[in-house]
């Protein structure tokens, strides 16, 4: 990680970029993107081999080659930020990532059409019940519920940290991220003990299938969160940040935050609303008997 001090720039030198270049990052030619799509290319391959009972070492080869690959262009881009990243160029990566995120909302909605479509009328199929006979959803209130606070605390202590940044108060935001840090762990941990203890399985049909995809991809946002605010951690540590330029810690701030919405309408959808369900028709069908 680049240990390096933007105010060492002097005001000459801002200066005279912004008399020989534009406000805008024409971006220098790279190996990086190249290199990255093959690993990428080589770990998906490993993994589609070691599906038809293969070894695993090509997937082990071309993920470590990603990984690097990774670090290496982040670190030029990290570089990159401190020069070349003027407040026009700030305002278009800004507007790129909500058009990411807003691309991201597009990909959860169709899973929320799917579990909607076949909750609210359920086909002859399934029983016309939902959830389908047979399977037993989760108690919203156990880990479901610890989940939701865990991940509301953490979306507060993010912002905790952004207006420490804001206030060039570099240790209390150091404290916000690694407290966010932690509970994202947690969360994960908690997720995974609930997949451990699931009573049904991902070709349990289409309330299995809902289910774990949408939680799955879910958990698979949080680790890339994870990884994004621990990245942050280590940038805000070396002093990359400032109260005026920290458009890379934003980034994660507002991922973060997509995550948590995204969760929050898991939980009331699938967990509580489709629990409610069940007991509900339980409860028609014991005053019918009676």
């Amino acid at each position: 990680m680049y240990k390096l001090n933007i105010n060492n720039i002097s005001t000459t030198n801002v200066s005279t970029l912004k008399q020989n270049y534009h406000d805008f990052h024409l971006v220098q030619p790279s190996i990086w993107p190249l290199l990255t799509s093959l690993s990428a290319a080589l770990t998906v391959h490993g993994l589609v081999a070691y599906m038809h009972y293969s070894s695993l070492l090509i997937f082990y080869i071309g993920f470590v080659h990603l990984i690097f690959c990774l670090i290496g262009w982040w670190r030029d881009v990290i570089q990159e930020s401190f020069y070349d990243h003027t407040a026009a160029v700030q305002r278009g990566l800004k507007i790129g990532f909500i058009l990411f995120i807003v691309s991201e909302i597009m990909f959860f909605f169709g899973f929320f059409w799917a579990f909607l479509h076949s909750s609210v009328a359920p086909t002859v199929f399934i029983g016309c019940q939902w959830p389908p006979r047979g399977i037993i959803p989760f108690n919203p209130w156990t880990v479901p519920l610890a989940n939701t606070l865990v991940l509301l605390l953490s979306g507060a202590s993010i912002t905790w940290a952004h207006h420490a940044i804001v206030a060039r108060k570099r240790f209390q935001s150091n404290y916000g991220l690694v407290f966010t840090i932690l509970l994202a762990i947690l969360f994960t941990a908690l997720q995974a003990y609930e997949y451990e203890e699931a009573p049904f399985s991902i070709s349990d049909g289409i309330f299995g299938s809902c289910f774990f995809m949408m939680t799955g991809f879910h958990g698979f946002h949080v680790i890339i969160g994870t990884i994004f605010i621990i990245v942050c951690a280590f940038r805000n540590f070396y002093g990359h940040f400032t109260s005026s330029h920290h458009i890379g810690f934003e980034a994660a701030a507002w991922y973060w935050h997509f995550v948590d919405v995204v969760w929050l309408f898991l939980f009331v959808l699938v967990y509580w609303w489709g629990g409610l369900q069940l007991i509900d028709d339980s409860t028609f069908i014991k005053t019918l008997t009676f």
